[in-house]
């Protein structure tokens, strides 16, 4: 097998800026459980380089593969909670705004 060259850069991206990000928005923004993909991509995303500068190609390709998947997962659930907490409101918005007219034909009678 041949040695890449020493200092040599990892064809194979990490995903480490875009797992970090979504994994720092999933504990902000949701909870615990939406944050843990996230950190299993930072996990895999950190062995990348790491396998790439020890020889070993197929698993920096792995675990390459692993932290897209998974920073995919946690961005997908960030998503979902984005869009409960925003019908959430919505909902809460209406709530209020009919008992507020509740309130006001009460009044009237």
């Amino acid at each position: 097998m041949n040695q890449p060259a020493v200092g040599a850069k990892s064809p194979y991206p990490n995903y480490l800026v875009w797992s970090i990000i979504v994994t720092l928005i999933a504990f902000c923004a949701c909870c615990g459980v939406g944050a843990i993909p996230g950190v299993v991509s930072i996990v895999y995303g950190a062995q990348v380089d790491s396998k790439f500068a020890a020889g070993d190609e197929a698993g920096a390709a792995q675990a390459c593969a692993n932290a897209r998947t998974w920073a995919w997962v946690c961005t997908a659930l960030v998503g979902l909670a984005v869009v409960m907490q925003v019908l959430g409101l919505f909902v809460e918005g209406m709530a209020s705004g009919v008992d507020m007219l509740f309130d006001q034909a009460r009044q009237w009678r």
